[in-house]
């Protein structure tokens, strides 16, 4: 059975489009401490893996390679520990409550910076400079190094919507209206192909070549979204196996999930939601050799019956899960890649080659969902459906934007009324408001 490793990248937008200050630190935090861990990771391993690209991680990632991101966490971490202010050792703290319990603004700054990096660099070892010297050499080189792995054929690139929306959801947001009666009225199918079209040519100035894969943001898809997906020029795309037993009208069964199908003019690859999500939420809890073994019992029990031109696709994001695993997953992944490229029953792919010798023979007409079957993580809570309101009436009355198109993302709705972090409602309504001074 061939396995299909897809590992999301994604940060939303955290720049102020007014000020240009960072509210939150963590493209900063992820890129050294995730984004290259995995990338470094797979290498190592020689594992092909499919890695998935946001473009709004990716413009943010380019901010700080060319030092214009105006980040004050950063700022606190690279001035002298002396000079901080209490309003940094505050937010210091706030951000990396690990180190709330450091004694002294030195001890402080020291040990959020070493946070920063993977352990495949051995923080502890270096000072403070050399960190930081470092942390620019990962950001500098990151996107080529990309690019060296995927001309290796070590990874193969894909991209998401530029933003992150809902693609569904903008060509009809009725579509969640059954999980959240009182959502607004709002079909922009024209959003949804900026936001691909955009995207597709965003990444080719970056990398010089076009993607022809794509994960939809929250793995969100419908009919209507692979039609935007396959206009836009993308061979292939993802989704949830839930979408699959809805579109076939059956209980889960694994004879079908392995396998491409077509739908509007692209090919889709369905997500083992149990694989997935063992990785992402549970294996954290086990030591490594106990959840690798585990893993691998269930990867060659489905090989048993699937057969051996089946293709299981495994996705999820690629940098949340590993703060809560030990040694952040290094020993977990490295020790799951290579028990799996050691099985006589799995052959780790790339879903373009997988493609490129077993073309899809099926069909579906694909109905509305996400990697969470429904869309009530975006729409169940009043304080979402007031921003979709919110959002309506904006798009409305001042027309497509860029920043509305900021605005359409998927991480505003996921994070209203459930978050503490007034950050992302105030990123939502800047670019909101931003978009109307663009629409007058």
């Amino acid at each position: 059975m061939f396995i299909n490793f897809l590992w999301h990248f994604h940060q939303p937008i955290y720049r102020h489009p007014e000020t240009g200050e960072y509210l939150l630190p963590w493209v900063n935090f992820h890129t050294t401490r995730n984004y290259w861990q995995m990338a470094r990771l797979i290498e190592e391993s020689e594992f092909p893996c499919t890695v998935n690209l946001v473009p709004s991680l990716l413009e943010q990632i380019i901010d700080y390679q060319n030092q214009a991101a105006r980040d004050p966490v950063l700022e606190a971490l690279i001035k002298p520990a002396e000079e901080l202010t209490s309003e940094e050792i505050s937010r210091l703290k706030r951000f990396f409550p690990t180190a709330v319990a450091e004694p002294s603004p030195d001890h402080l700054q020291e040990k959020v910076l070493r946070s920063f990096f993977t352990p495949l660099v051995s923080p502890e070892k270096r000072d403070k400079k050399d960190l930081l010297n470092l942390r620019q050499e990962i950001f500098s080189d990151l996107f080529r190094y990309f690019q060296r792995l995927n001309q290796k054929k070590i990874i193969e690139l894909t991209v998401s919507p530029y933003y992150h929306p809902l693609l569904p959801l903008l060509i009809d947001l009725g579509q969640a209206r059954q999980e959240a009666p009182d959502l607004p009225d709002f079909k922009h199918r024209e959003d949804a192909t900026w936001q691909l079209h955009t995207s597709r040519e965003y990444f080719r100035q970056i990398f010089d070549f076009s993607p022809v894969g794509l994960w939809p943001s929250e793995g969100a898809l419908s009919q209507a979204a692979c039609e935007e997906i396959a206009s836009a020029g993308f061979q292939l795309t993802f989704t949830d196996e839930h979408l699959l037993w809805k579109s076939l009208k059956t209980g889960p069964d694994r004879r079908h999930l392995y396998q491409p199908y077509r739908c509007g003019g692209t090919n889709i690859f369905f997500r083992d939601r149990e694989l997935s999500d063992l990785i992402g939420f549970e294996y954290q809890r086990w030591p490594a050799e106990v959840a690798v073994a585990d893993f691998l019992r269930r990867l060659e029990d489905r090989a048993r019956t699937a057969g051996e031109k089946a293709i299981c696709s495994i996705i999820l994001d690629g940098e949340n899960p590993w703060g809560g695993y030990p040694n952040n997953g290094v020993d977990f992944l490295r020790l799951l890649f290579s028990r799996i490229k050691a099985s006589p029953h799995l052959k780790p792919c790339q879903p373009s080659d997988y493609l490129a010798e077993h073309r899809a023979r099926k069909s579906l007409n694909l109905p509305a969902g996400s990697w969470m079957s429904g869309f009530l993580k975006w729409v169940g809570h009043p304080a979402k459906v007031e921003a979709w309101k919110k959002l309506a009436e904006y798009r409305g009355k001042y027309g497509f934007s860029r920043p509305m198109a900021v605005a359409e993302g998927s991480d505003w709705f996921w994070w209203a009324g459930e978050t503490e972090e007034k950050e992302f409602e105030t990123l939502f309504l800047s670019y909101l408001q931003q978009a109307s001074q663009i629409g007058k």
